[in-house]
């Protein structure tokens, strides 16, 4: 799904945020089976946490090419795992805050059932084989974080690593790819502020972030929460939509010169 998810952006983006009915179905039915066509990829994508809605006169809206970026809702997430390869590996902890309005509204937090806990792990995380003992299993776990993430902006600090991770971790367990658009904090941060390093345990410390425990999910989750905050206190004026946002936080220094001065 993840191409159509692309191609949909690139082509609301082009077409001011919103498609003609034969526009979206020239995309979707790339992607069609036998068993599937336009409408049912539509409500998949929705399933997914894709933002497009379907107005009354037929035609298709990406909504955060709409919504003020202040008051979008944003999923800041954080896992950690037993491995660093979710074929050979699995999600252990997950934590989450949703935000909007610049408050968090919600919050989610679970260990996950696991046999195997290397001891390294351990040492970094300081979580124990006992603490999942019990726990959800992997299916319950994800199935409870897909509904939780709704529709949300998907945000995590190094976003590639928890987004790749948890969207092969969803598909093995059908639960379809991750529709949500990605944020990434250090991407954004790079964009905003000044800092010799944008890990976040440096940024912790640079921002003087108080945090109960690094390397735990929720607790990294709120950091990273944190570090997006002090990035929107920074934002070009010209970062209106959360579509200005999503594209600001991958913009070359060229684009952003470019749109500076269009808006100057």
């Amino acid at each position: 799904m993840q191409k159509v998810f692309d191609e949909l952006t690139t082509a609301f983006r082009k077409h001011d945020g919103v498609l003609s009915e034969e526009q979206y179905k020239h995309i979707a039915i790339k992607y069609t089976t036998l068993l599937e066509d336009s409408d049912t990829i539509f409500i998949l994508l929705q399933a997914s946490g894709y933002p497009i809605e379907q107005e009354e006169d037929g035609r298709y809206r990406l909504e955060t090419y709409f919504t003020p970026y202040e008051v979008q809702r944003y999923c800041v997430i954080d896992i950690e795992t037993n491995g660093s390869k979710p074929g050979t590996s699995q999600v252990i902890e997950i934590g989450a805050v949703m935000l909007q309005n610049g408050e968090v509204i919600d919050r989610f937090e679970t260990f996950v059932e696991c046999a195997y806990l290397p001891e390294y792990i351990t040492k970094i995380t300081g979580i124990e084989p006992t603490d999942l003992i019990g726990a959800p299993t992997r299916r319950e776990a994800l199935t409870k974080l897909r509904h939780f993430m709704g529709d949300a902006i998907f945000v995590a600090h190094n976003a590639n690593f928890d987004y790749s991770f948890l969207n092969a971790s969803f598909d093995r367990f059908g639960l379809g790819g991750i529709g949500n658009p990605k944020l990434c904090t250090i991407d954004l941060a790079r964009r905003t502020f000044e800092s010799e390093r944008y890990g976040l345990a440096y940024l912790i410390d640079f921002l003087e972030i108080e945090t109960a425990t690094h390397h735990r999910a929720y607790s990294d989750a709120v950091c990273a929460a944190k570090v997006m905050e002090k990035s929107l206190e920074t934002l070009p004026e010209y970062v209106k939509s959360t579509d200005d946002l999503l594209r600001f936080s991958t913009s070359s220094k060229k684009e952003r010169r470019v749109k500076k001065e269009e808006n100057s």
